[in-house]
């Protein structure tokens, strides 16, 4: 497993100092089901804007 998760998503709940990730887990899907051809077929459903 990776040690350090960067995000540079400032407004994430989940953003911290050094754009690292704070979240427990990541959340990351394809669009195209259970497969990516490229990085523009995925999203990480981590994201929850700051504040919410």
């Amino acid at each position: 497993m990776a040690q350090d998760v960067l995000c540079e998503v400032n407004n994430c709940t989940y953003w911290a100092k050094g754009n690292k990730c704070s979240a427990e887990q990541i959340y990351v899907v394809s669009h195209k089901g259970k497969t990516a051809d490229n990085i523009q077929e995925t999203d990480c459903k981590t994201f929850e804007p700051e504040g919410m």
